[in-house]
């Protein structure tokens, strides 16, 4: 039987079969380095404002100089991360249009509300940053507090919005295919989609965390170098605890993830898991390696991922025998990712319970609180640890996706530019970033070395705190 295609199906099949693989390959690695690079800092920009009034709303309740200059020299490395957020985010935003305009020419219209909202709450977290940084000896402590609000609340509404927009591409919805064409568009049907709760809160949390446990490794660093003075000590307990706190919810937040898969996307859930015979019994395999018919030389726990999923070792999981073998994701990188992801959950949630351990036996014994060196060298490695599972995380995202950049409806090759030469640009992207990354390590490091900040009058006495 011969199919008779019209219109812009036509269209779609000629820009497919134009693309070479190369220029795929291309498309798909420049949009994946920017998004794992922007997304460090874009979690910063949410996280680090939190741990910014926390500091500063500590130090004027307890009258501690310490912990108002703590604040002020997070907020000025809170300016610097937005203008470093602000370039990668636009890149971003080109490379959107540049690099997949079958997307965006299709579904721009469907998925473009959640992206101008973004723009609105980035625009409210930039005026209220200025006159945040701006206002420190300028206004009262605590109006000058308030002032900083706004900008937690901006930016985590930003994550928010932008998580939205890849939920929709997960869980498309808010619109009506007729003859290839998109009608029928309904933006908020499309932005709230079932899968924007569970992705916005996972996200959320784990900005927070990135932010909690990178900030604090940088202090456990310090204080591992001999530096244990009440700023040392203030910069590292105030986002460990923060990153701590969050933990357990987030572990949560996973594992309502993971059962929102095992209803809405199966396939990506056989893919984390490695299953690939539908049935129940189904084991929960930790390692392994793809094979013909499974994982191989894994760790298996007998009925585990049927209790997980539905709470009965006989409950039934999807495997990938039920999706046809292009249609598969890339099980060991979508396993691996998922696994190295929860590894480092429990990790940091183990180090939160130290931690608890820690404040028991002060409350007991009175004193300060300790921190022994293993545990610093350990609180040292969450930082990096946090940002591992971030990346993780989003891997699992999208490439449990493939070979979907909308799932069900549209293939990463049918939305890529047909057009030439998109290696060049994926070159010119890490050269760009390369620079980016040097100037911004540069920037902060000669902040936190070389360049004193000025104190108001009420820390004038802090000027003995070496500063990091």
């Amino acid at each position: 039987m011969r199919t008779v295609l019209s219109g812009p199906w036509v269209l779609a099949v000629y820009m497919a079969e134009r693309v070479k693989e190369s220029d795929l390959a291309a498309a798909r690695a420049q949009m994946g380095f920017s998004l794992a690079w922007h997304i460090v800092v874009a979690c910063l920009g949410v996280g680090l404002p939190a741990l910014t009034l926390l500091a500063e709303w500590y130090g004027i309740r307890t009258g501690d100089p310490a912990h108002r200059l703590l604040a002020r020299h997070w907020a000025r490395a809170m300016g610097v991360l937005f203008a470093v957020g602000a370039v990668s985010g636009t890149i971003l935003s080109f490379e959107m249009g540049l690099l997949w305009p079958g997307l965006m020419g299709r579904f721009g219209q469907v998925i473009g509300l959640p992206f101008a909202l973004e723009g609105i709450a980035f625009f409210v977290e930039a005026v209220f940053l200025g006159i945040y940084l701006y206002a420190w000896d300028r206004l009262p402590p605590r109006r000058h507090l308030l002032t900083g609000v706004p900008i937690v609340i901006a930016g985590t509404l930003s994550a928010f919005f932008v998580v939205c927009a890849n939920a929709w591409m997960n869980q498309p919805r808010g619109f009506t295919l007729r003859d290839g064409k998109v009608v029928h568009v309904d933006p908020w049907a499309a932005m709230l989609n079932p899968a924007s709760p569970p992705q916005t809160v996972h996200m959320i949390l784990a900005a927070f965390m990135v932010a909690s446990f990178l900030t604090a490794s940088v202090y456990a660093v310090a204080m591992l170098r001999g530096r244990r003075d009440a700023y040392h000590r203030a910069g590292f307990l105030i986002p460990f605890t923060l990153g701590v706190v969050v933990t357990p919810f987030q572990v949560y937040v996973g594992d309502w993830a993971a059962r929102f898969l095992s209803h809405y996307q199966p396939t990506k859930l056989a893919a984390i898991e490695g299953v690939y015979r539908t049935g129940p019994h189904v084991p929960l395999t930790i390692g392994g390696v793809a094979g013909d018919h499974g994982l191989e030389y894994g760790l298996e726990v007998p009925d585990g991922l049927s209790l997980l999923v539905g709470y009965s070792p006989g409950t039934v999981v999807q495997g990938l025998d039920r999706v046809p073998a292009a249609q598969r994701p890339p099980v060991t990188a979508v396993h691996w990712a998922f696994d190295l992801m929860v590894a480092v959950g429990f990790f940091l949630l183990a180090m939160g319970v130290w931690l608890l351990w820690l404040w028991w036996r002060r409350r007991r014994t009175g004193g300060e609180l300790s921190t022994p060196r293993f545990f610093l060298a350990l609180a040292a490695v969450g930082g990096p640890a946090s940002v591992v599972a971030l990346e993780c995380g989003w891997s699992v995202t999208e490439l449990g996706r493939q070979p979907w950049i909308v799932w069900g409806v549209m293939r990463v090759r049918d939305a890529v530019n047909p057009a030439p030469g998109l290696m060049g640009g994926l070159w010119l992207v890490l050269v760009v970033y390369a620079a980016m990354t040097v100037a911004t390590v540069y920037v902060l490091r000669r902040m936190a070395r070389g360049t004193p900040v000025p104190r108001a009058p009420q820390e004038e006495d802090v000027a003995r705190y070496p500063v990091v």
